[in-house]
């Protein structure tokens, strides 16, 4: 029997109305921009009137599982394969959803979501790369991102996206105001 390890297909954040907020795909098993689209669309419209605040719900849409939670007027996806371990993906949908909360000081909606959208984006690349889990532990994935606890003047190939872009931000900044 072959091993393997989980792999995510994709993650999603959707707003109230079904339109992208932060998304990450890792197959090509959606070639285009307009399948991705229509996932997103066909997803969104299937689980709209499910009640998945209080826990994450697990359904198998269009061949594939998909957990999905909604908070306010966000909607959190994360998918996989019909044969990937849906107790896998439901933590990797929690860790992402926890951190998020955590970025965001428990203000979680789309106004907000969207002035931290590049936070968002870096928690997702601290969780998943190319559909491989690396991290699903909330209070470490926004520390990276956060970069608490972090040397900024780390050599480059030992820091985080996060902290080599916060660098750069840094140098930009200081550049601009010589």
């Amino acid at each position: 029997m072959e091993e393997s390890c989980p792999v995510v297909k994709n993650i999603l954040l959707l707003d109230s109305e079904g339109k992208r907020v932060a998304v990450k795909y890792y197959t090509d098993d959606w070639d285009t921009l307009a399948s991705k689209l229509a996932f997103e669309k066909s997803i969104f419209t299937k689980t709209q009137r499910s009640n998945a605040r209080s826990e994450a719900e697990i359904g198998m849409f269009d061949g594939y599982i998909v957990v999905y939670k909604f908070i306010s007027d966000l909607h959190f996806f994360v998918t996989g394969g019909e044969n990937e371990n849906e107790l896998i993906l439901a933590t990797v949908l929690q860790g992402f959803f926890d951190a998020v909360s955590t970025l965001l000081r428990n203000n979680v909606e789309k106004r907000t979501a969207l002035e931290n959208l590049d936070l968002i984006l870096l928690c997702i690349d601290e969780m998943v790369d190319e559909g491989i889990i690396l991290e699903t532990e909330p209070t470490s994935v926004t520390g990276r991102v956060s970069m608490r606890g972090s040397e900024i003047d780390a050599p480059l190939a030992e820091q985080t996206i996060s902290q080599a872009f916060a660098m750069a931000r840094e140098h930009l900044a200081r550049s601009l105001l010589n």
